[in-house]
């Protein structure tokens, strides 16, 4: 047993070097606060209450395979390394599941789900007229003048399409997001030269290409416009994300943002959630930023994001993304992807973090998980399509039986809800 004993035994223990590996991220993803540092993210004096209404059957409901036949969705989210899941429909709770360390009130670490979140904040800045998309991004923050970023805009971060060189592959120690880590807390430190802050670490990165040209999922473009969100509004993020989305949505539980060594917030993967108040992040975006009689977020700003677009399309599709989702699209770190029952936004971390929002079935899922990989195409395109068929089941629709993992399922309409 993983963290058991006073103290625990000396291979059971996790800790900065091994936390993100199995088995030991099954424990440190819902015990994060025990290892580095974190903002609270409050909720205010009042919380939701949702319906529920939980539909047993869907245990037995098949779930489409890539490589082999297709399973129940019980056995899918146990082969899926499922921390936590909750599917909500019409807006009643009709599924709940919880495994291994996560509970109902467990904040579970969200990884780059984190991304979706910071982008609300900013397009809640953007229309207040607190920013503008076109901005530099040194005119809020001139320590990136001598940077990649020098000549970047707002937009170009939103939509990860700067120029700036800088390595996703998380397999690879010495890409620059692993490089990242250690410079804000997340992995021992080494001998060799890196920053002791997220901050500082921004801005020694350097360009190597102009900036609006192809996608290129980069998590330092959200750590960037976290820092431009900052500025703007001279609030860290974890209070901007209280005010802005956690409190207005009417979050059940806190919410927890890591931070650095130096107390700034980790804006692309730091921040940990409940599955329930999640889910209730998935359904505001369903509602088109309206929920239960508040405006939480610019309805506009997530037309916008929906909006099928040719430039933001054929950047992604010449992107390594593009094979994996394809027809999709980035826009205002969101995901975006044509299924068979209409175009679904999606907000995506790593080891299997997701949110699934689906107008034309009405489903938001939540999903936490704690895959022993960081990255798995399989698993990935096999969640898509069990809230695929959850949410068709749900709606009285036709059930796919087969993957949709050959090519798009639908065709955009870039309509949204």
């Amino acid at each position: 047993m993983l963290m058991k004993g006073f103290p625990p035994e000396p291979d059971s223990r996790v800790t900065l070097a091994n936390w993100q590996d199995p088995p030991f991220n099954r424990w440190s993803f819902s015990h994060l606060r025990e290892l580095v540092p974190t903002h609270p993210v409050g909720n205010g004096d009042t919380s939701y209450t949702h319906a529920v209404a939980i539909d047993e059957g869907l245990d037995s409901l098949l779930v489409p395979r890539v490589d082999r036949d297709p399973t129940s969705l019980e056995t899918f989210l146990d082969d899926s390394y499922t921390d936590a899941v909750v599917v909500i429909h019409d807006g009643a709770i009709k599924y709940e599941r919880y495994f291994g360390e996560t509970r109902q009130n467990t904040p579970h670490l969200l990884m780059s789900v984190t991304k979706s979140f910071v982008g609300c904040v900013a397009g809640v800045l953007l229309d207040r007229g607190t920013m503008a998309a076109d901005d530099l991004v040194t005119q809020y923050v001139p320590e990136l003048m001598e940077s990649g970023y020098r000549d970047a805009t707002i937009r170009n971060l939103l939509d990860m399409r700067s120029g700036v060189k800088f390595s996703e592959e998380y397999t690879d120690p010495d890409a620059e997001v692993r490089i990242m880590e250690e410079a804000f807390g997340w992995r021992p430190q080494t001998d060799r030269d890196v920053p002791r802050s997220i901050y500082e670490f921004l801005t020694t990165l350097t360009k190597d290409k102009e900036h609006g040209g192809i996608f290129d999922y980069r998590s330092c473009e959200t750590l960037t416009l976290g820092w431009v969100c900052e500025r703007a509004a001279q609030r860290r993020m974890a209070d901007l994300i209280s005010e802005i989305i956690w409190t207005p949505m009417g979050a059940r539980h806190w919410a927890e943002m890591t931070c650095d060594g130096v107390g700034t917030a980790i804006h692309d993967g730091g921040m940990c959630a409940t599955a329930r108040d999640l889910a209730r992040f998935g359904s505001l975006l369903l509602a088109k930023g309206h929920l239960d009689g508040v405006d939480v977020l610019p309805s506009k700003w997530l037309r916008t994001s929906w909006r099928v677009d040719a430039d933001i399309r054929d950047a992604f599709s010449r992107s390594k993304s593009g094979p994996y989702l394809p027809g999709g699209w980035y826009r205002n770190q969101f995901w975006f992807l044509p299924r068979r029952h209409g175009d679904v936004l999606l907000c995506l971390g790593i080891y299997g973090q997701m949110v699934y929002v689906n107008p034309g079935t009405k489903t938001v899922a939540a999903k936490l998980s704690t895959w022993p990989d960081a990255q798995s195409p399989t698993l990935l395109s096999e969640t898509i399509s069990a809230f695929d068929n959850i949410g068709a089941r749900l709606a009285g629709l036709t059930v796919e039986g087969e993957a949709n993992h050959e090519g798009p399922a639908g065709v955009a309409s870039g309509k949204g809800p």
